[in-house]
């Protein structure tokens, strides 16, 4: 069934008329803006306890603690407020309404200052229940403001708290509406980029779904969730780190997989001696791969996304057609290394592409987006049937017209090959394990981690009899 769209004044009075929801805002920074949509429309007395801003640092601090990281727009310092308000709202009022299904609506953020110094981006939260005298739920999303003026960020800030609020009350019944709830009136003009929900009414969820349906809806081109399989934003740890991301279709990781893990991030470390709690691996998943059995599956992204994360992987899923839209989307975090993985196969392919679309002297410009002063390709090899070779970066097919900067490329190291490769492991392709999977051939067991193996007999992943692929890792 289709949903009801309503504007924002008709959600806030439809929850101002609700007579089971009573709640507590806290508004921090340029989050000033949601209250002020409840009581402009009449009825707060029916939904408002309190509403409160600690815009001083001092105050701030003395409510509800100091930050340690010294940031004030951050998850943990939502969280801090989340748990201080509820807490006084159940000592305060569980006796005088035993029958109110309570609240708190909590956020900090920062919009573009007049020097345009600052990412114009926010936290917000919701502590919630859906039946009195119950334990609480909570949800908190990351947002990015793409308003141009401080007052039109205000704005977009106010329209997606009530959004926030309407949806859990709402929409906590189908994770699609409540998903794409956010964004009502608010389309281009933010980016939610984390959407996590806990609580004992949504034990039944999988938030790695609702990094999806982020990604799958347009909310976001890049979701993330550490191997904990909880959503996670990056702000919140790859600020200022060094990062590698491996692309890949992992339908399932193989043992390739692992090796192109274990291989490419030991030598990114090593070539810019970084310590070991300063870098990160992600593992990517692109809704095109998705795609390439025919309309994603939420089931068919659950089996990667889960043996990913039994691996020990934090896990991106993006709309990103090419790493250069990765790149710009990291660009915000200072990364301060870049590695990206990359088939043989897929290197071919996009400087073939590259070449063949910028034969009007933007060949240099094409290759410069991609290939910057932080950013380093790593290539894993591949076996060639055809030519009866193992295929690496050094003799691979590139285009006559492009040789020479091809080579520009390797002799600076801006592309470099994984070192030492199980080559062995070359002759294992995903396409089959997956088959012998589906067909219940025991010989799958010894071409994937050991780590997976439990996790795809107990949870029967990649039983649904789909179109095979073949793809790198």
């Amino acid at each position: 069934m289709k949903r009801t769209r309503l504007d924002t004044d008709q959600k806030a009075l439809e929850i101002n008329l609700n007579p089971h929801v009573y709640g507590t805002f806290a508004e921090i920074g340029a989050g000033q803006e949601v209250a002020r949509h409840f009581f402009k429309v009449g009825g707060a007395v029916g939904t408002i306890a309190k509403t409160m801003s600690a815009y001083d640092k001092v105050y701030s601090d003395d409510i509800y603690g100091v930050e340690l990281s010294g940031r004030y727009v951050c998850e943990s310092r939502v969280y801090k407020m989340l748990d201080h308000e509820y807490r006084l709202m159940e000592e305060r009022l569980q006796d005088h309404r035993p029958d109110t299904n309570f609240f708190v609506f909590a956020d900090s953020v920062t919009a573009i200052n007049y020097s345009r110094t600052v990412i114009p981006q926010g936290w917000l939260g919701l502590r919630f229940q859906l039946a009195p005298d119950t334990p609480p739920n909570d949800m908190v999303i990351h947002v990015r403001m793409l308003d141009s003026t401080n007052l039109q960020q205000q704005d977009a800030i106010g329209i997606l708290g009530v959004n926030l609020i309407y949806a859990c009350i709402y929409h906590y019944d189908d994770m699609e509406d409540l998903v794409c709830s956010l964004i009502d009136e608010l389309r281009d003009r933010v980016v939610i980029d984390m959407i996590r929900l806990t609580g004992p009414d949504f034990e039944h969820i999988d938030n790695r779904s609702l990094a999806l349906l982020q990604v799958q809806n347009g909310l976001t081109d890049v979701a993330m969730f550490g191997p904990d399989g909880m959503t996670k934003h990056a702000s919140e740890f790859l600020y200022k780190k060094h990062l590698m991301v491996v692309r890949g279709t992992y339908r399932p990781p193989t043992l390739v997989s692992e090796d192109v893990f274990e291989r490419s991030f030991e030598q990114f470390k090593r070539a810019s001696e970084i310590e070991e709690d300063a870098a990160h691996l992600l593992a990517e998943i692109t809704l095109t791969n998705l795609m390439r059995t025919g309309e994603i599956s939420e089931k068919d992204f659950l089996a990667r996304a889960k043996c990913l994360n039994a691996m020990g992987k934090t896990v991106i899923v993006s709309n990103c057609l090419n790493h250069q839209q990765l790149i710009n989307y990291l660009a915000d975090y200072k990364i301060k290394k870049l590695g990206l993985v990359i088939g043989v196969r897929e290197l071919e392919q996009i400087i073939r592409e590259k070449y063949e679309r910028n034969q009007d002297g933007r060949l240099l410009v094409a290759f410069g987006e991609l290939f910057t002063r932080n950013i380093k390709i790593y290539v894993y090899p591949a076996k060639s049937k055809r030519r009866n070779m193992i295929v690496t970066a050094d003799n691979m097919d590139v285009p006559d017209g492009i040789r020479f900067l091809y080579k520009h490329l390797l002799d600076s190291e801006q592309i470099v090959n994984v070192s030492q490769p199980h080559i062995e492991s070359l002759d294992i392709y995903g396409w089959e394990v997956l088959e012998k999977i589906m067909s219940n051939n025991p010989l799958w067991k010894k071409q994937v981690p050991a780590s997976i193996i439990d996790v795809i007999e107990k949870e029967n992943l990649f039983a649904e009899k789909t179109k095979n692929i073949e793809f790198e890792f």
